[in-house]
């Protein structure tokens, strides 16, 4: 099967048939050339993806993932990078692989491809040349031959003629014979002629058009493996980057199996535990009696255990259970807290305390590591003066070690509050109460005043046992009677909640959006406005998430926030 034999009268059908070969070879560049694009399109949205999702450094969302459902999220989204980063790796080899490769083969195809066929075309025109020569000399031969014969019979009638003088049929005879010798010659020239060009046709058709014709065939055949050893790179490209993406699939599921839901709801335990301990019973308080009334168990005066009075609160309950709320909602709204967190539940007091202990210690191996490499510099500079002066580390030393000290010193402060917490000293020291800056040997009415305010403030502070029994019951007393004496603040307007908001500190109030509520206290400039729900339920909340009305005999009319 050749083309050289099978297709020699083909010229045309087959320079169209390898120019329609050459564009589907650039067909499948462009093809080729669009994945890659797709590809590295979808790497970066997949990225982007995952850096969407990724904590943000020093946020609350960094923080929700120490659970192990967070964990597994997270380690989806790395394993999403990497993911990403497979198809970047197919669009790479195959750009270098197979487009670029194939692009330089096309190239080198058309620049072949035009050299064959013009070898086709001079072959075609030398034929042609030899043809036209072959008619030239058959129409010679076929006039030469034409004219002998007109001058033959032209001679054969002045011979017949008894009229014409001898010299004009001598002349006639001449002419006759000259015109013969034209035709002889015309006749041998054409021989020749003729066959001349049967070699040179016979070398078109058997010669130069098969050999011309074959490597054209060679070269079709060529284009058509190439781009058949194309396409299997084009599979291998993927196929190489199947156990990559296998893998990150498989760590995907390896991080979804390693879900824990048990050390989860531990960790929100160990997240929100307040260490209170629930309210006991109340107890009734029989007002036909004269006497003094009972208190219930779960007044701020009750005492527990050994004449220790422990205040509890049980949950949310009227506004003015909390007496000293106007103390505290500057501190709570600013977000003060207190140099001891004391602000705190138990739990989650002592996990402060324990961090910033720990926090401290690090800081202060630090300042320890850079000591010791300072004093052997100094060794150094002692042992070999030219490298530097002994003298000149002295003050960097001091300046070291007396950090060392004041971090010992904080340390010490919050290991004995640390202490007190988790119970191993009984009440707090006046050393420490001292390094808090918090006691007062000359008035001592401000630190069960400082204590009175962590006992009753809204924000989810715990209460301090006394360390003496007459202090407590003087504290219950003075919280009874600010109790029986302060009365609910009248309704100045009302307001309605134009977002919700989930009052988590103690002294605020969660408020649906839409819902209705009384104002019972103006904003004072600090953003927070006081409001109730009913008898049992008020607080605050934010002054932008609502709208207020207030009443026309109040300060203002309709106020927007």
């Amino acid at each position: 099967m050749s083309w050289g034999t099978e297709l020699w009268d083909q010229f045309d059908n087959l320079e169209k048939h390898t120019q329609w070969g050459i564009d589907i070879l650039e067909k499948y560049i462009k093809f080729v050339k669009e994945r890659t694009e797709i590809e590295l399109s979808y790497a970066k949205q997949l990225r982007n993806l995952a850096k969407k999702y990724q904590p943000k450094k020093n946020s609350k969302e960094e923080e929700e993932y120490r659970y192990t459902a967070c964990k597994a999220f997270l380690s989806t989204l790395n394993e999403m990078n990497d993911y990403a980063g497979q198809h970047e790796v197919i669009s790479e080899n195959m750009t270098s692989n197979i487009t670029v490769e194939l692009a330089r083969y096309v190239q080198e195809l058309k620049q072949e491809r035009k050299s064959y066929f013009h070898d086709g075309r001079k072959a075609q025109q030398h034929i042609e040349i030899c043809w036209k020569q072959l008619e030239s000399s058959k129409r010679r031969f076929e006039r030469d031959c034409k004219e002998a014969d007109r001058a033959q019979q032209y001679f054969e009638k002045m011979d017949a003629d008894i009229n014409v003088t001898k010299a004009d049929v001598e002349k006639a005879r001449q002419q006759a014979q000259v015109r013969h010798q034209m035709a002889e010659d015309s006749k041998a020239d054409y021989s020749s002629v003729l066959q001349k060009f049967n070699h040179e046709q016979h070398e078109y058709y058997y010669t130069h058009i098969p050999s011309i014709f074959q490597k054209i065939q060679e070269m079709e055949e060529r284009r058509i493996v190439r781009i058949g050893e194309s396409m299997k790179t084009y599979a291998e490209v993927d196929r190489q980057v199947i156990p990559i993406i296998g893998k990150c699939l498989d760590e995907i599921v390896k991080a979804a199996e390693s879900i824990d839901q048990k050390n989860d709801s531990q960790l929100v335990i160990e997240a929100y535990k307040s260490g209170f301990e629930p309210p006991g019973d109340i107890e009734f308080e029989d007002y036909t009696q004269p006497m003094k009334r009972t208190v219930s168990d779960n007044s701020l005066s009750n005492s527990r255990g050994e004449g220790k009075p422990e205040l509890k609160f049980g949950g949310k309950s009227k506004g003015k259970l909390w007496p000293f709320i106007k103390k505290n909602k500057l501190s709570l709204k600013l977000g003060a807290t207190p140099e001891d967190f004391s602000n705190l539940p138990p739990e989650q007091r002592r996990k402060k305390l324990q961090q910033k202990v720990d926090e401290l210690n690090k800081e202060i191996q630090k300042e320890m590591d850079q000591r010791d490499a300072i004093t052997k510099m100094k060794d150094v500079y002692l042992k070999n003066p030219q490298m530097g002066d002994p003298a000149s580390l002295d003050h960097k030393l001091t300046e070291v070690s007396q950090n060392i000290e004041k971090l010992r010193l904080e340390t010490q402060k919050f290991e004995a509050w640390l202490a007190e917490v988790e119970g191993r000293l009984p009440a707090r020291s006046e050393q420490a109460r001292r390094q808090s800056g918090m006691f007062d040997a000359q008035n001592p009415a401000t630190v069960n005043s400082c204590a009175q305010d962590r006992e009753s403030s809204p924000d989810g502070s715990y209460t301090e046992e006394q360390s003496q029994e007459g202090e407590g019951k003087v504290l219950a007393t003075d919280f009874d009677d600010e109790f029986d004496e302060e009365e609910p603040l009248p309704a100045i307007g009302t307001c309605k909640a134009l977002y919700t908001f989930e009052g988590q500190n103690e002294g605020t109030i969660s408020v649906v959006e839409g819902e209705t509520l009384y104002v019972i206290e103006e904003d004072k400039g600090d953003g927070w406005t006081r409001i109730r729900r009913n008898e049992d339920e008020e607080g605050y909340v934010p002054t932008s998430y609502v709208e207020v009305y207030l009443d026309k005999n109040a300060k203002g009319a309709k106020t927007y926030i």
